[in-house]
């Protein structure tokens, strides 16, 4: 639904006042340049955006305010976080971590995570993140192919990882982090002693142990920071690397398109589990020197207003699930917190319907802005910016720095309002590096000189672009990207399904819900009792987010002559779209 442009009189001055002349004259190797503090061109991404403020006049600045789901409050200074990950840094390095090593964090939305990163890159080890949400085998997935040699998570979590340790021969330790010892480190209390189980080591005992000064490892700005699992259609989550020059980028935009100042409160929603949370909690926004507030509680409409009028913040980053969710809980309830701290408020995770634009000037007096990127980018890529006119519906224009175009099969430009792939122009600072272990993955991005980001869009005559769909099959569900063939493999799994297709089928409140079309085993009866059990399964075998709301039973499941499920043949059926060409088929 195209609306009409929403011109905005700012009461603030943005970081980005020019969009044209910024983005004509924008050089990202003198930024690079310009960010490597060590000699010889090295840098830490780790140390961009902790320590560098942690050794000057913002060192007693919160760089942290974190509330927990039961009303704990704690904060963290830049100079806490810099002296508490040297700790866990030197604590890695005991355990004979080195450069390169994979450190994987299973962690809910703790302080320690945000310590354990910084820690973790401090060292040059690779951190990954990992959902809270994640059953064994989504588990077993990531930490097996990714060769996982240390895993920091809860003693309530760790029941799943022992299920699986059988299976990862090169993971050496666990660190535990627990309730009973989740204290401010700087204030000295006593820790509770309670004995490890085996392989495993706490968390604050480390810390304990280890001084609070560490050589920062001078890294190249090309060599690997953190990794990120992403699902595909087929086969299974590939990890995502990105290297310690993806901050020049993170925190670029986030000046330009979150407009991030110095003396801001800024709440990003996202789990870090998920690149956003990396990029635009850790990153980005520390680099320029930020405060930011992290809940770690379920989404409530009454209580996140209360945290904005709590912590008066200023800057809110969110996803479109949730501002459909406020919406439904009415502008009405908005009105009864004081809000007026906010000043810039942007969505993330998949495209914002002009709809819940319009509700943020309704409920906020603001705008929602959104911005498109992915996993692979590192960063936003495409962006609404305060200083222009938003379309609502719209993504907005390429930041500074990259070069992004709609382009027919065989990569030449199309004429505006053209639909084709939308692809961008390869070498800006935070698109990964790699695929860990499949170079010919990583080889089918690049097409005709081209990053393929496989996805469709538009662009219009004053050059903003227009988002039309995804070339694949990967459902996002909630601001969460879900892999058909992780949902295909738990169903399979269930003793009573012989073969599932999954979709993604449209969503007024979650933009996609997963739908499963299952073939039962013979003798089994359908049931909507069935339905809950089979929902129950796959919610334990993944993640919360990863099972499908709608289960439909099939005597048979559309396939290609090969076998190979026609997901795209379910979804026409479900949405009472055109088959197409079914010559292929076996089976319907």
């Amino acid at each position: 639904m195209k609306t009409k442009p929403i011109i905005k009189k700012l009461k603030f001055i943005p970081n980005l006042k020019n969009y044209s002349s910024t983005y004509k004259n924008f050089d990202y190797k003198k930024i690079i340049k310009e960010m490597t503090v060590f000699p010889g061109g090295k840098m830490n991404l780790a140390h961009t955006a902790c320590d560098q403020n942690a050794m000057g006049y913002r060192k007693n600045k919160v760089a942290l305010y974190w509330e927990g789901e039961e009303g704990q409050e704690m904060k963290y200074t830049f100079l806490e976080m810099s002296q508490l990950s040297n700790r866990l840094g030197n604590a890695l390095k005991s355990m004979e971590v080195k450069k390169g090593d994979r450190v994987f964090l299973f962690l809910p939305r703790v302080p320690e995570l945000f310590v354990s990163f910084l820690g973790i890159t401090k060292i040059g080890a690779i951190a990954g993140t990992l959902f809270s949400a994640f059953g064994p085998q989504a588990l077993e997935d990531r930490l097996q192919n990714s060769g996982a040699k240390v895993v920091v998570t809860t003693r309530e979590l760790y029941s799943r990882v022992l299920k699986i340790k059988k299976n990862l021969p090169e993971l050496k330790k666990i660190i535990l982090i627990d309730d009973w010892n989740r204290v401010n480190f700087m204030e000295e209390r006593k820790l509770t002693k309670k004995k490890a189980p085996k392989d495993c080591v706490w968390f604050y005992e480390l810390l304990e142990k280890n001084k609070q000064y560490l050589r920062v490892a001078q890294m190249k700005p090309t060599d690997p920071a953190f990794m990120l699992y992403t699902s595909g259609t087929t086969g299974k989550p590939k990890g995502v690397i990105h290297h310690h020059q993806a901050i020049v980028h993170e925190m670029k935009s986030a000046e330009f398109v979150l407009d991030i100042k110095e003396d801001d409160v800024y709440w990003c929603t996202a789990d870090p589990g998920w690149v956003t949370g990396i990029a635009y909690e850790i990153l980005g926004t520390w680099a320029l020197g930020a405060s930011m507030l992290v809940y770690a509680g379920r989404f409530s409409p009454a209580k996140w207003y209360d945290l904005i009028q709590e912590y008066r913040v200023t800057v809110w980053y969110t996803a479109p699930t949730a501002v459909r969710m406020l919406a439904a809980s009415g502008a009405s309830l908005a009105k009864k917190y004081n809000l007026k701290s906010l000043r810039h408020l942007a969505s993330v995770g998949e495209p914002l319907n002009p709809e819940a634009v319009m509700w943020g000037i309704k409920a906020f007096k603001l705008p929602f802005h959104d911005n498109y990127w992915q996993t692979e980018t590192g960063g936003m890529v495409i962006a609404n910016y305060p200083s222009m006119k938003i379309k609502p519906g719209s993504m907005g224009k390429p930041l500074p720095g990259i070069v992004a175009e709609v382009v027919n099969d065989k990569g030449k430009s199309v004429k505006p309002n053209v639909e084709g792939a939308l692809v961008l122009k390869p070498g800006w600072p935070s698109m990964m590096s790699k695929i860990w272990r499949r170079p010919n993955k990583y080889k089918k991005y690049f097409e005709h000189g081209w990053y393929i980001t496989g996805d469709r869009a538009y662009k219009d005559s004053e050059g903003y672009f227009w988002f039309v769909g995804r070339d694949d099959d990967v459902i996002k569900t909630a601001g969460e990207r879900v892999g058909p063939f992780e949902v295909e493999s738990a169903l399979v799994s269930h003793p009573k399904i012989i073969e599932a297709g999954v979709i993604g089928k449209p969503d007024p409140m979650r933009g996609e819900i997963i739908k499963a079309f299952v073939t039962l085993k013979k003798g089994v009866r359908p049931s909507e009792a069935l339905k809950e059990q089979i929902q129950q399964y796959v919610k334990k075998f993944l993640a919360g987010h990863a099972y499908p709301k709608e289960i439909e039973f099939m005597d048979n499941l559309p396939k290609t002559r090969s076998g190979k499920i026609m997901r795209r043949m379910l979804k026409a059926k479900e949405l009472g779209l055109d088959m197409g060409d079914t010559s292929t088929l076996e089976v319907f």
